[in-house]
Formats: structure tokens, sequence, C-alpha cells
């Protein structure tokens, strides 16, 4: 082997090895230039398996809530959020099950929601990660600003006192 195929072969396994490291960068969850437009851009099937476009809801402020029924403090957290869903209408509620819609579906008929729920199943722990949650934990919470800028994420059980100072500044 001649020093030009050589170097030749050199060069492509370089490119080669550097495409792949850039595809596996992406996807293990390396934050989108804009996460929030990024959430946007999804859909979902409601409880009636309809797809729900979460861009329905742009230009207003929203919250957007991860949440499974196998979790205790998701599962503690929901009335404290409807309540605040009721509180600021001008705020979109959103809540994303990671999990199946015949869990959503009986979880409902015990505690009720007035916001739309939405299944995202597990596809959507990458997004969250890209929403500042790395270690994919629940519940979590992100508040979207009308204009779409990312205003708060809380990982964990929400504070209903934290959220709601963050919640009237967006609704007034």
């Amino acid at each position: 082997m001649n020093r030009r195929t050589l170097l030749r072969s050199l060069c492509t396994l370089g490119g080669a090895a550097a495409a792949g490291a850039a595809l596996a960068s992406k996807a293990a969850g390396t934050p989108s230039p804009d996460p929030a437009a990024a959430l946007l851009a999804q859909a979902y099937p409601d409880l009636e398996g309809r797809s729900q476009a979460l861009s329905q809801w742009k230009g207003r402020p929203m919250l957007v809530n991860f949440w499974a029924t196998w979790c205790a403090p998701c599962v503690k957290e929901m009335p404290e959020l409807d309540a605040l869903s009721r509180r600021y209408p001008r705020v979109q509620f959103v809540g994303l099950a990671i999990d199946t819609s015949p869990n959503v579906v009986k979880f409902v008929a015990k505690v009720p929601v007035s916001y739309p729920l939405l299944t995202a199943g597990m596809a959507s722990i990458g997004l969250m990660r890209s929403l500042g949650n790395g270690p994919g934990g629940l519940p979590f919470t992100v508040v979207l600003a009308a204009d779409g800028s990312i205003r708060k994420q809380i990982l964990g059980p929400v504070d209903p006192s934290e959220l709601d100072s963050v919640l009237a500044q967006l609704s007034g």
C-alpha cells in the first residue's frame, strides 16, 4: 500500500469516526439548540386516542408536567397542579404521561384532572433530558412563557407557592 492510499484510508476512517461520534452524541440526549421549540413540535395521543399537537397552545404561557401513574410524587402533586390550573386559566397546563393510555384512564377515574393529559410514553425521556432533566426523573415540570422561552424547570415535586409566583407573572 503506498503512502497516498494509506492517507486516504486514514482520512476516510477519521471522517467516519467523527460522523459516528456526532450521531452518538445526538442520540445520547445532547440538548437541541432550542429544546422548547422541540417540545412544541411534539404531538401525543389524548385519552381518546386523538393526536394533540402541543403547538396548538403556542402563544400562551404553558406548564408541561411529565408524570406517571406509578410515580408516587407525581400522583401526590396532581391535585395541587389541578388547583393551580383552575387558578390560572390563561396558562395552558398539559400532563405528559410516561405511561400507557389504559393506566392513565384508570387514574383519572379516581383522581379527576381538568387539564389535558396526553400519553407520551418512554420515548419522551430524551425530550425531558433536552429540557434540562439529565437524570430523566419524575415528576418533571417545565413552565414556558407565551414566547416559548423556558421560565422554570422543576425536577421532583412542585412547590405550589413557588410555582404560584411564576404563574402569576406569566398570566398577568
